[in-house]
């Protein structure tokens, strides 16, 4: 999937897409810069689109009553974003998707998108292709938080994404894995001894 240059190609290293189906699929692509900071979705929106990732980190995150923010995840150039969930229930977002750098992202209107799955069941094997790896992703973290300490988690998070360490700020590393700041330098120091 690192090949993928845009949305089409992403699904189609997923699912082979007639032509047909392709040429729909990217009549309904805009592309958007976002810049850093800048949220895809927010904590409250009615989201109407998905995304992808050509350019650029972002993060999802809850937030409490009392402000404390958790970073439920990362995803990095060739990922999809989406309020799937709050798109399901016809609510608004639970998290807040927000870009860690500048970004570009191809969007791509969600009611849209479905009437292409009337069209040709391509759609419904790449839908369960990318629910199965949500699935996973989620059983994982999980499993990570209920089971290791929060150096093991830390090492998860090195292995899981090698190239995030020195984008990806502190504090949020440590929202991420469930613990302080001062915790994580902690963890680092003994790391490094």
């Amino acid at each position: 999937m690192n090949d993928a240059t845009c949305f089409s190609d992403f699904i189609s290293s997923i699912v082979e897409l007639p032509d047909r189906q392709k040429e729909g699929f990217q009549a309904l692509i805009s592309t958007k810069q976002i810049t850093q900071g800048e949220n895809f979705i927010r904590t409250g929106q009615y989201p109407k689109t998905i995304g992808f990732v050509k350019k650029g980190l972002f993060r999802y995150f809850y937030t409490s009553k009392e402000g404390k923010i958790y970073t439920k995840g990362f995803f990095d150039q060739h990922s999809v974003l989406s309020a799937y969930d709050a798109i399901l229930e016809e609510t608004t977002a639970y998290y807040t998707i927000e870009a860690l750098e500048d970004a570009v992202v191809e969007i791509v209107d969600y009611d849209k998108f479905q009437q292409l799955f009337d069209e040709d069941p391509c759609w419904n094997t790449f839908l369960v292709a990318l629910l199965q790896k949500g699935y996973l992703a989620k059983v994982t973290r999980e499993r990570e938080f209920l089971l290791l300490d929060a150096e093991q988690r830390y090492q998860k998070f090195l292995a899981r994404y090698p190239n995030l360490e020195s984008r990806v700020k502190q504090q949020i590393i440590a929202s991420y894995l469930g613990i302080a700041p001062e915790s994580l330098s902690r963890i680092r120091k003994n790391m490094d001894s």
